[in-house]
């Protein structure tokens, strides 16, 4: 069974910031985090000193980003303090609710920054529970594996390498819209499969942003948030679940558990898959968007293939997913980003790539085949 947190978590986003995604030459990860930060708390309307909880997340493959080197160029002194050695922000910011309901923070600021681009941070590494063993067979990338578990859906379930595709194009049409994404230039669908394999049946555009950027939020009690801003976001439901078995469990490709996050974050918010009028996938690769399509009910198992050709996620459909471009082509922040956009969305904020109405979004995490964590957000403070 999935773990889960609520109903409700009692907690609220009441300040977003970010800086410029893509290049940003002679920053460190922590002076961009603290841009993001001050961003963020201004978007809040509060002072720092009104801060008594810091939560960093360090940046991929390196040492940079701790509290303790956040502290003082923020020039603060929490009462709560603490880094993520993998904290992206669906982990982050259920850490940040943790925290203000065990009463050990009220008001916690959560950042985090990269500068993975310009410092041209690698990201080839062994991939899988036994590092010496995973670079023997060539997972030195997340690619290899993922390419896998595109060709197990193809097998089990007859999806296609242009169904597939769909995922990337989409996202780069919400790109298009954001002058924030690294890649907003026009791709159809036969631009995407005139790309050459990466690793087949994946290609380019099915792999992520390689980018630096920075991103942070200010969160805190529900009853408080209504007095600091007037449009605080408010999480509905939390739920994670660990797969740090790894190797050893059933089917690990297709990440099956990723199941019981879904039923728990639905059940902890009261809702369903129906109820959301946007959601936000980890896509470090586009298959991990296909499977959580089909986990978190969107459309029946087997059936994301189908459901991306139709057009459901693009401007315009039914499930508007990941409308800043996501991962595969606005920037690689860990889904600080993915969380960014669906504040702004939520407050009616997002310009010329608005959804009307949109009042509850799912934000999606995982870490690949490790872990995963979702969150139910709205405007609404009840449903």
């Amino acid at each position: 069974m999935g773990s889960g947190i609520g109903p409700p978590p009692g907690a609220a986003i009441i300040g977003a910031g970010a800086t410029e995604q893509g290049e940003i030459p002679g920053e460190s990860p922590e002076v961009i985090a603290v841009r993001a930060a001050v961003a963020a708390l201004e978007d809040a309307g509060i002072d720092k000193s009104a801060v008594d909880g810091l939560i960093t997340c360090k940046a991929p493959l390196t040492a940079h980003g701790t509290d303790e080197g956040m502290g003082p160029l923020l020039g603060i002194n929490p009462d709560y303090s603490t880094t993520l050695d993998y904290g992206m922000a669906g982990f982050s910011l259920h850490l940040a609710a943790m925290a203000i309901r065990s009463g050990l923070a009220s008001t916690v600021l959560l950042t985090y920054g990269t500068n993975a681009r310009s410092a041209r941070i690698g990201f080839s590494r062994p991939i899988g529970g036994s590092a010496q063993w995973a670079a023997l067979t060539g997972f030195l990338h997340v690619a290899g594996p993922a390419a896998m578990a595109a060709r197990r859906h193809m097998h089990l379930y007859g999806t296609t390498e242009e169904q597939l595709g769909w995922v990337s194009v989409a996202q780069r049409e919400w790109a298009a819209l954001n002058p924030r994404a690294v890649f907003r230039s026009p791709m159809g669908i036969g631009d995407y499969l005139a790309q050459p394999y990466v690793v087949e049946p994946l290609r380019r555009a099915d792999l992520t942003v390689i980018s630096d950027g920075g991103a942070a939020f200010v969160v805190t009690s529900s009853q408080r948030a209504a007095d600091l801003h007037a449009k605080p976001v408010h999480l509905l439901g939390m739920a994670q679940r660990s797969a740090i078995r790894n190797e050893q469990n059933e089917d690990k490709l297709m990440r099956p558990w990723l199941g019981s996050i879904a039923g728990q974050v639905y059940r902890n918010a009261g809702l369903g898959p129906d109820d959301m009028d946007l959601a936000y996938l980890q896509d470090g690769t586009s298959v991990w968007v296909l499977q959580m399509l089909e986990w978190y009910g969107f459309c029946g198992l087997g059936e994301a293939g189908p459901f991306l050709a139709e057009g459901h996620t693009r401007p315009g459909g039914r499930l508007p997913v990941n409308t800043h471009g996501g991962q595969l082509s606005e920037s690689y922040t860990h889904n600080w980003m993915h969380l960014y956009e669906a504040v702004a969305q939520l407050r009616g904020e997002a310009g010329d790539r608005q959804v009307p109405g949109a009042e509850v979004a799912l934000h999606a995490q995982t870490h690949d085949f490790w872990k995963g964590a979702a969150t139910i957000l709205s405007t609404r403070s009840a449903v």
